[in-house]
């Protein structure tokens, strides 16, 4: 029970972090940079929070408590592969979204 809540919490907080994200770049080119700029902020310290524990989300230890399981996905409801590659994933779409916020925001798009 308590291995299923801390990764239902994890999905969620990546959920909202993903859907941040994915949000950057049609934000933007709508003019909304405020937001644009508060889930910028958000991924930023998400990022801190990250570094600081070895590139891992802290509710990681606390799921391994519960089980033995150590595949990417042990700690998050999320495929395998999305969990495996995630980072990678959704850095590359971070950066992109920056791209496009910046080129919105100077008028060149």
């Amino acid at each position: 029970m308590r291995l299923e809540l801390i990764k239902a919490l994890h999905t969620v907080v990546w959920a909202v972090l993903a859907g941040g994200i994915l949000a950057i770049a049609p934000l933007a080119i709508a003019g909304h940079f405020g937001v644009v700029l508060g889930i910028t902020i958000a991924v930023l310290l998400e990022t801190v929070v990250l570094a600081v524990n070895g590139w891992r989300c802290p509710l990681t230890p606390w799921a391994a408590r519960y089980t033995e399981d150590r595949a990417p996905n042990f700690d998050i409801y999320l495929p395998r592969w999305l969990a495996q590659h995630n980072k990678t994933i959704f850095t590359g779409l971070f950066v992109a979204g920056e791209v496009v916020a910046f080129v919105a925001w100077r008028g060149w798009l």
